[in-house]
């Protein structure tokens, strides 16, 4: 069974960067992100079923999903999120699976913005990385990138887990407030770490007791 590190960290905390750094090294990543981008493919079966759920409202001009709409629909409703997330997460689950199961590395990366917020993904993973960075920080590479008002990226910011409970959950940080060439060294370490974990877990039984309590659906937490 694959060994799954789940990633995640803040918005603008640098996931992308550090999932890319361990694919250059030849890990595998999955993206929940990417997952649901694909599921919700004009005439996907997630887009249909949004399109059903929210009306024609859903659908921009070109008869491709108005991710826009739906994202400022969903923040502002908690209803409205809990709905979509009811249509989309058994979607999302079913296409990472079938990812994870093609992998032939010794572990792998599966990368979940909300992983600790949200949960559903959690019992997939063995380890948690949390990609870290200053939240002052983190506005302003948002800000650059993205063109949002700082108040803007702290009310995104606001819907997730504050910085010092998602570091407390981590079981490994990589820390990327400085320079983008201080995290190959951090991922090189922690590609050698996951590689040792993921053959002792490769000798044992799948079991025990990992994190929240959950069983990994993949491979179990080593001690």
């Amino acid at each position: 069974m694959p060994y799954v590190v789940g990633l995640t960290g803040g918005i603008g905390s640098g996931k992308t960067e550090a999932a890319r750094a361990f694919a250059a090294l030849g890990v595998p990543v999955a993206d929940a992100d990417a997952a649901a981008h694909a599921v919700t493919e004009q005439d996907a079966d997630g887009y249909r079923a949004v399109i059903a759920a929210f009306g024609p409202r859903a659908c921009a001009a070109d008869g491709s999903l108005d991710r826009a709409w739906l994202r400022r629909t969903v923040f502002a409703d908690p209803a409205a999120r809990e709905r979509l997330e009811r249509i989309l997460h058994p979607l999302i689950l079913a296409r990472i699976d079938n990812e994870v199961a093609a992998w032939t590395a010794p572990y792998g990366i599966l990368s979940v913005p909300l992983l600790l917020e949200r949960g559903n993904l959690l019992p997939r993973v063995a380890r948690v990385l949390v990609v870290d960075c200053p939240e002052d920080e983190q506005v302003r590479r948002v800000v650059t990138r993205s063109g949002l008002a700082a108040d803007e990226v702290r009310a995104i910011m606001a819907t997730q887990l504050p910085r010092a409970e998602r570091l407390a959950r981590a079981d490994d940080i990589i820390d990327n407030g400085g320079p983008l060439d201080a995290l190959p060294p951090q991922v090189a370490r922690l590609d050698a770490l996951y590689r040792a974990q993921a053959a002792h877990a490769a000798l044992e039984p799948v079991g025990g007791s990992p994190q929240n309590g959950a069983q990994p659906r993949y491979a179990r937490k080593p001690p």
